[in-house]
């Protein structure tokens, strides 16, 4: 009975660290039913910037938990609520989110000796509008661009990633495309 109970606990406490995670960028403004039904899948959503409009923030805090960032387009109301910068452990990951980042190799000068000096497992930036997924292995982190899912912009479709980390591990990374843009 003991041992039963032991690995009860144990199988609940497994299930209940791991954490899907829904990451997105440069809404410019724009959210609909199929992004948030992304979000509601999600244990949390993470917005890597140029949000655009708070009531998109707003929407996707209805139905997930948010993290996010302020980006370079974001308003007064958008940057007294998000920080430009937004570190932060989940599970034994340790998670660093920024707008303008840069990526491995060519980091932004504001954040470069930082970044050298500390550097996260994941670090997540938007602003490009290009979806990348690339390990620097001089740091030994994962750097991760959603690419965009607004209206407006370079990018050619809508992505968003979405993967799930249990313990350090970082699994299941998937890309998703809402739709192509003309």
């Amino acid at each position: 009975m003991y041992f039963y109970a032991k690995q009860r606990y144990y199988n609940y406490t497994l299930h209940f660290l791991m954490q899907k995670i829904l990451l997105l960028s440069d809404t410019h403004s724009f959210i609909d039913d199929k992004i948030l039904n992304y979000c509601r899948q999600a244990d949390e959503v993470w917005h890597a910037g140029d949000i655009g409009s708070i009531e998109v923030t707003d929407q996707i805090k209805k139905v997930s938990k948010l993290r996010a960032v302020y980006g370079n387009i974001d308003d007064k109301i958008i940057r007294s609520e998000f920080p430009l910068d937004h570190v932060f452990t989940i599970e034994n990951v340790k998670i660093w989110i920024t707008h303008i980042g840069g990526y491995p190799y060519r980091y932004d000068y504001r954040i470069k000796e930082e970044i050298n000096k500390n550097p996260p497992n994941i670090f997540i930036s938007g602003h490009s509008h290009i979806l990348k997924v690339q390990f620097d292995k001089k740091l030994n982190l994962l750097h991760l661009n959603p690419g965009a899912v607004g209206n407006y912009g370079i990018h050619k479709a809508k992505t968003m990633l979405r993967f799930e980390i249990e313990g350090k591990d970082i699994k299941n990374l998937e890309i998703i495309e809402i739709e192509k843009r003309i």
